[in-house]
């Protein structure tokens, strides 16, 4: 519920506090004193309204997603925006976006002013009647939610199944293309590092003769090996040094040697086309890495297009005992469905009829498998289609669907607004719109611009806006309440008929409670 609600500077309100208790909350006044403006920034204080407030706030019981919105949750959570230069938007003075405090509040609030019609789409219909049946049978919990978790999973398999019968129309060339390239790389062999090596290889063969003659007259070194030798013997030095590098330097020379020996059997023309093969394989897929990374997948494809009958004989197999399972689910479903259908009708009809509306006829058509069962659920009006309604019917019916639920509902249903819902009606259809959302009232906090003594008399709170250089507000006591419901009969000028009129509706009102 909304338990308080501020406003600071819109339009012809300076300030506005007020504190709402559960139940139906009726807001009344003369023409143009602002009750329109007052609901209108309700609304935009939880984000479902754009107004140019300075600042707009409501503190409610909603509980938020943490995990989901980022936000933490108080006692009670205080939606607020605020507009200096632009407007900014708080929950719990953690910034928040518009987007994010709409989709929050929409779990909790509904705007009944406009033509919505989602409580007439054939799943909240279907809805509306299962909630019956769970009311009475813990067992219709379970077997819908059984189907439900059945028919999820058909789904997935028979998805799963399309794409393997998809596949199949081109697995022939699937299998082609895989094996084609496969072939190319497996013609050319590459190994890791390959292309390192060949290029080691390429400046070697580049150098060779020029490497040879330079050690070969390097060798030349070695004739006066003994002589060197000699000389530091006379000089009494130790020639170790000398004898460990002329060592080193004549095995360097020697491998050297070796190495040119085997580049002999090496074709400079197979070298350069193997290094072309490897360039061209890294043009195409980046690196040896790579093409060898590619080849691995192409084979696990061709691995699955092999196992594909296999797969699809498993799939098919398990779609069949799901199949099974959900015909027996929907069937037992829409039994249970058609066996409360009339009574279901007879109630909201019981409602439409307290409302001053035609009869309405409520069916349930077969319709193709979904998550909800086999059965379509269809409201009409007396052959009337829905949006051929007026603004009143529509509003009424879709109060006697609300009602209708409020008998199987466990918990709150949130926060109903409705603008001027009585408007144009005469007083006995007045009164049949006032009674209705009493009953509603039990389990949603209702917050209602009236205009005619009879809803108005029905306010569990009642708050009157008025304008004298301003707009203001305040809640109406028992006498209060009177004088206004006596205004709203008689206009101004008060007289003692009406006062009379007024207090005695006012006090039948509270036999209803």
């Amino acid at each position: 519920m909304i338990e308080r609600f501020y406003l600071k500077e819109f339009l012809t309100f300076k300030e506005a506090d007020l504190e709402f208790h559960p139940g139906l909350v009726v807001f009344t006044g003369p023409s143009g004193s602002g009750k329109s403006i007052l609901m209108r920034s309700i609304l935009a204080s939880v984000g479902l309204d754009n107004v140019e407030a300075q600042i707009c706030e409501s503190t409610v019981s909603w509980m938020i997603d943490e995990e989901r919105y980022g936000l933490q949750n108080e006692n009670s959570n205080i939606f607020r925006h605020v507009k200096k230069e632009k407007t900014r938007y708080f929950i719990n003075n953690q910034s928040t976006s518009k987007s994010s405090m709409e989709t929050i509040s929409g779990e909790y609030l509904r705007h009944l002013s406009l033509k919505d019609y989602s409580d007439f789409e054939p799943s909240a219909l279907l809805r509306l009647l299962d909630e019956r049946i769970m009311q009475r049978s813990s067992e219709y919990t379970t077997l819908l939610q059984n189907q439900r978790g059945h028919y999820a999973e058909y789904k997935k398999l028979s998805d799963e199944l399309k794409v393997i019968e998809d596949q199949e129309k081109h697995l022939a060339e699937l299998k082609e293309f895989a094996l084609y390239e496969i072939g190319k790389i497996d013609a050319i062999k590459p190994k890791i590092g390959e292309d390192e090596e060949l290029m080691a290889i390429k400046k070697q063969l580049s150098k060779k003769e020029k490497i040879e003659a330079a050690i070969a007259q390097a060798e030349t070194i070695f004739a006066y090996e003994s002589q060197v030798s000699s000389a530091l013997g006379l000089l009494e030095s130790d020639s170790a040094f000398f004898d460990d590098a002329m060592n080193e330097l004549r095995n360097v020379f020697e491998s050297s040697m070796e190495r040119l020996n085997e580049l002999e059997e090496i074709s400079v023309e197979s070298v350069l086309d193997r290094i072309e093969q490897i360039s061209e394989l890294k043009r195409r897929y980046g690196s040896v890495e790579e093409a060898l990374a590619y080849r691995e997948q192409k084979a696990k494809e061709l691995e699955s297009y092999e196992n594909i009958e296999h797969s699809k004989e498993d799939l098919v197999h398990a779609i069949g005992k799901l199949k099974t399972a959900l015909d027996t689910e929907a069937k037992a479903i829409s039994k249970e469905r058609h066996a409360i259908l009339a009574e279901t009708r007879e109630r909201l009809n019981l409602y439409l009829g307290m409302l001053y509306l035609r009869e309405a006829t409520f069916e349930l058509e077969p319709c193709e498998p979904n998550a909800s069962g086999i059965d379509k659920a269809v409201l009409g009006l007396s052959g009337t289609k829905l949006d051929k309604l007026s603004s009143g019917e529509f509003n009424r019916l879709r109060l006697a669907l609300l009602a209708l639920g409020v008998e199987s509902m466990q918990g709150s249903g949130g926060v109903l607004m409705l603008d001027e819902i009585d408007a144009n009606l005469s007083g006995e259809e007045s009164m049949s719109v006032a009674k209705v959302l009493r009953h509603l009232s039990t389990r949603y906090q209702i917050f209602v611009i009236s205009h005619q003594p009879q809803l108005t008399s029905m306010g569990e709170q009642h708050f009157l806006i008025y304008k004298d250089d301003e707009s203001r507000v305040r809640e109406l006591d028992e006498q209060g309440r009177i004088d206004e419901i006596a205004r709203i009969i008689s206009g101004d000028a008060i007289s003692d008929e009406a006062i009379g009129f007024a207090r005695d509706l006012f006090e039948r009102s509270r036999g209803l409670s």
